[in-house]
């Protein structure tokens, strides 16, 4: 046994050189010389098809990528209640809780421009952040984004709706409110 122990030891200081070696192997710095390649430069390029790691690999769709379906509408408003109508309002007019605290009101949805808007523009919105609204990527799946899109797409429908488009009792109601 004590051998044993004597063994050891005796082996410690020669096991902590090897991992002394290890810490002190020859590196190089950011932009330094080498001999090693022919161009005397220590940094590579990355391989051809390398793919940043911070990169969105959603499909690039244009447009809602899924059907839109009742399913659909209801995890878009989930999602938007929770990380969207805090800033933006539950009706996404910009007039939600953080807004009424001081912070910058962000622009309604019913506006001409954002009505006309396309849906990557609100996808990458959420995606990338705009002006002072930060970033979702981190936070919200693309296809949680995708359903966000398809629910302001419906709360803009639902204050810019077509008369042409609404059924004969709708448009009898509207023509009531709007007698004199």
């Amino acid at each position: 046994m004590r051998a044993a122990l004597a063994l050891l030891f005796g082996m410690a200081p020669l096991l902590a050189a090897c991992n002394q070696q290890m810490a002190e192997q020859p590196r190089y710095n950011p932009l330094d010389a080498s001999n090693q390649f022919a161009d005397g430069r220590s940094a590579r390029m990355p391989v051809a098809g390398t793919i940043d790691r911070s990169a969105d690999l959603a499909a690039a769709s244009q447009t809602i990528p899924y059907p839109i379906t009742l399913a659909l509408l209801q995890h878009g408003r989930e999602r938007f209640e929770i990380f969207c109508a805090p800033c933006h309002g539950r009706a996404g007019d910009g007039r939600g809780v953080i807004p009424r605290h001081g912070f910058p009101s962000p622009p309604s949805y019913h506006q001409d421009a954002l009505r006309q808007a396309s849906d990557r523009h609100f996808y990458d919105v959420i995606t990338n952040g705009y002006g002072v609204m930060y970033s979702y990527r981190s936070r919200v799946p693309p296809a949680d984004r995708w359903a966000i899109v398809a629910y302001i797409r419906a709360l803009q429908y639902s204050r810019h709706a077509p008369v042409a488009e609404l059924s004969g009792d709708l448009k009898a109601k509207l023509q009531g409110e709007a007698a004199p």
